[in-house]
């Protein structure tokens, strides 16, 4: 099975640029994009649907922000929108799918970055998903978490650590919550597959930063304890364009 992961920075720009092109020719068996900023009906029809593929949309309330889609090649079992939270539900940023053998988070974490606010959302968000998820583990269910998590987690995961230990997304109360995740049967499998490399997702649109190799690794795949041993590979495709971030793919057995 392969889940590609992808926060295009605006679907209907991605669809311009062809950079969906790129992820369909791969065929996954499940997409999941995040940050949207669409609903439904401002896309085409062509644009809406893709064949061969079920679509699960949750835009955001506020146009033009946030939202995330999920394409699924096979119909899931059944689909829930949100984190039955209506403070964080408003903003578009949880898909929930079922399938076979394990729950599908397709999710796009809060930024931090418009102050002290917003990081309080952003750690109370963690902290209702992690709440979620405790109770879906402690009933027996395989999960996987994927989309933008908004948070470097180690050193390792960004250029210039030392230079953005006071800069949301590299804070320690948001690193602390990525790290609770792993500390209630989650694993990070980029990093147990690749414990020494230095690979990144995200690249400011400044200082050509991409092109110089400064990013952030803030796009991951979380999985349950019980799942981990079936992920066969999580490749970061750096080389794709398309978005401020790159698309990573998880291979499971």
């Amino acid at each position: 099975m392969k889940i590609i992961t992808w926060n295009v920075n605006g679907i209907r720009a991605a669809l311009g640029k062809g950079a969906l092109d790129w992820a369909f020719a791969r065929r996954p068996d499940i997409l999941c994009i995040q940050e949207i900023k669409a609903r439904p009906d401002q896309l085409k029809e062509e644009q809406r649907t893709v064949p061969g593929y079920d679509v699960t949309w949750n835009p955001a309330e506020r146009a033009g922000y946030s939202g995330v889609a999920t394409f699924s090649a096979a119909s899931p079992l059944d689909v829930e929108a949100g984190l039955a939270t209506p403070r964080f539900d408003i903003e578009g940023r949880v898909i929930r799918t079922r399938h076979e053998d394990f729950l599908l988070f397709n999710i796009y974490f809060p930024n931090g970055q418009r102050g002290q606010d917003r990081v309080d959302y952003k750690l109370d968000f963690y902290a209702r998903l992690l709440e979620v998820c405790d109770t879906l583990h402690a009933a027996g269910e395989n999960i996987i978490i994927t989309g933008d998590f908004n948070t470097a987690h180690m050193p390792i995961d960004l250029k210039n650590p030392k230079e953005n230990e006071k800069t949301s997304g590299f804070l320690p109360e948001e690193r602390e919550w990525v790290q609770k995740f792993l500390d209630h049967g989650f694993v990070d499998v980029y990093r147990k597959l690749y414990p020494e490399k230095e690979e990144y997702t995200w690249w400011t649109y400044r200082f050509a930063a991409r092109a110089r190799g400064i990013g952030w690794r803030i796009d991951y795949f979380l999985v349950s304890e019980k799942l981990a041993a079936r992920v066969k590979d999580v490749i970061i495709h750096e080389d794709v364009d398309g978005s401020d971030h790159c698309p990573v793919e998880l291979i499971l057995d």
